[in-house]
C-alpha cells in the first residue's frame, strides 16, 4: 500500500498569530480590533497630572490598574510618579521584575497564596499593603517574620465608598496598634479611597463628595495623632477628585489611573476645573458585515470591549453622524446605521471609544500607539489577566 501524501506545510511549526501592526505602518492598515493611542493626547494628561499634583506637593502614585503596562509605568515614574499603585498582588509581579522599585497593593487579600506572593514581592521592591482586619495583620506579620522581609501596612478607613475599610476610630486603633506591635511590619498610615467620588457626572459634585472624604479622613488622622501615632502617607482620591484631594491639605499622596486615557464613562463627565484631560484611547474595528438594510456589524464584541459602563460609542468623525453603538456580541459589534445616504461602510474602519479602559485593555496584548497618522511604538500589556 502507497504511504499517504504529505502535505510539506505540515513540516513546519505553525507561526504565531501576527501583530495588528508594525511601527511605521499607518493607523488605517492596522489590524483590528486593535487599542490605539493617541500620543498626543496621552503626553499631556501625563504631564497635566504630575504638574497637578507637584503644585499641590502632593505625591503622585498612579494606578496601573488603569493601563497594565510596564511601558506606560515607566513613562509615568520618569515624569515624576514615585512609584505606581496595583489592585492585585499577582498584577504587581510583571513592574517588579521590570524595575518599579514602590509598589503600593490598594486592596485587602487573604489566603497563604496571597501571603507567600506578597513576601516574594517585598524582596524586590519597597511594598506597602492594605489591612482593614486585625487578622490580615496577624496572618501578614507572621509571614513576613517567616521570610525575614519587613512590609509597610496602611489601615483602610471608609471615607464614603461603603465597601472596604473601617469605619470607626476605635477600630482604627485597634489595626494600628496590631501593625505596630508586629516587629515585621510597619505602619505607614491610611488609605483613604472613595471610588463612587470619582464617578459622578457634575464637576461640582465630585468637589463636594471629595471633601467629604478628605474630613473623614483628617478626623482619623487626628484620632491617631492624639494617640501619638504619625500618619506619614495618607493615600486615595483618583482621576475624578485628584484637583480637589490636591488642595485638601489632608492627602500626601493621590492614585488616579484613568486619566491618561478618559474613557468614555469619565469623558462624559464635566471637567472645568484645573485638570482637563482629553481622549487619548481608542479601540478601531472594521465593519465586517452589511448584509441586512439599517445595520453595519463590526469586529469588536464583548472580548474586544468592556461595556460595564456602557457601549462604546464611535469618535466624532468616525462615524459618529450617522453610525450608532447599539449592542455587543461576542465577536460582533452591532451598528444602527443612521442615515441611508451616508458613505459604503463594508471594509471600513472605525474609532471607538470604550465606556470603562481597566478591563477593555485587560482584554488585549498590545497598545498601538500612533503620532500624526502613523504607529510610532507598540506597548505590551503586560499585567493582562493576572488578577489574583
Amino acid at each position: 500500500m502507497s504511504e499517504p501524501m504529505r502535505n510539506p506545510a505540515q513540516d513546519r511549526a505553525l507561526p504565531r498569530p501576527p501583530a495588528p501592526a508594525s511601527i511605521g505602518d499607518r493607523v488605517e492598515d492596522v489590524g483590528t480590533p486593535a487599542l490605539l493611542v493617541d500620543l498626543d493626547a496621552f503626553d499631556q494628561n501625563l504631564a497635566r497630572m504630575q504638574a497637578l499634583a507637584d503644585t499641590g506637593g502632593v505625591a503622585l502614585r498612579p494606578h496601573a490598574k488603569a493601563h497594565k503596562s510596564v511601558a506606560i509605568a515607566q513613562r509615568q515614574i520618569a515624569a515624576g510618579a514615585v512609584g505606581i499603585c496595583c489592585q492585585k498582588l499577582s498584577e504587581a509581579y510583571p513592574f517588579a521584575a521590570a524595575g518599579i522599585a514602590s509598589i503600593h497593593i490598594s486592596n485587602e487579600f487573604v489566603g497563604a497564596d496571597k501571603l507567600a506572593m506578597a513576601v516574594e514581592l517585598a524582596r524586590h521592591v519597597d511594598l506597602s499593603i492594605c489591612v482593614d482586619d486585625v487578622r490580615q495583620v496577624a496572618a501578614m506579620a507572621a509571614a513576613a517574620a517567616a521570610g525575614g522581609v519587613r512590609i509597610t501596612a496602611l489601615a483602610e478607613v471608609d471615607v464614603g465608598q461603603g465597601r472596604c475599610g473601617v469605619d470607626s476610630p476605635q477600630a482604627l486603633s485597634r489595626l494600628a496598634d496590631a501593625i505596630g506591635a508586629a516587629p515585621s511590619l510597619r505602619f505607614g498610615g491610611l488609605q483613604a479611597y472613595h471610588g463612587g467620588a470619582q464617578h459622578l457626572p457634575h464637576w461640582t459634585q465630585r468637589r463636594d463628595a471629595a471633601r467629604h472624604a478628605a474630613d473623614l479622613a483628617h478626623a482619623y488622622v487626628r484620632h491617631l495623632d492624639a494617640r501619638g501615632i504619625a500618619c506619614a502617607v495618607v493615600t486615595g482620591g483618583g482621576s475624578g477628585s485628584a484637583e480637589f484631594d490636591c488642595e485638601s491639605g489632608v492627602y500626601t499622596e493621590i492614585q488616579p489611573g484613568s486619566y491618561l486615557f478618559l474613557d468614555g464613562h469619565y469623558g462624559a463627565s464635566e471637567w472645568p476645573g484645573r485638570f482637563q484631560p482629553r481622549h487619548a484611547l481608542f479601540l478601531s474595528t472594521t465593519v465586517m458585515s452589511t448584509a441586512r438594510a439599517g445595520v453595519a456589524v463590526c469586529d469588536a464584541g464583548l472580548k474586544s470591549v468592556a461595556v460595564d459602563s456602557g457601549l462604546p460609542r464611535l469618535w466624532s468623525g468616525q462615524g459618529s453622524e450617522w453610525l450608532r453603538y447599539v449592542a455587543a456580541n461576542d465577536e460582533h459589534g452591532v451598528l444602527q446605521v443612521l442615515q441611508e445616504d451616508g458613505p459604503a461602510l463594508l471594509g471600513n474602519k472605525l474609532w471607538l471609544v470604550p465606556g470603562h479602559c481597566d478591563p477593555t485593555a485587560n482584554l488585549h496584548a498590545q497598545y498601538v500607539c500612533c503620532r500624526d497618522g502613523y504607529v510610532a511604538e507598540l506597548w505590551d500589556i503586560a499585567a493582562r489577566g493576572l488578577s489574583r
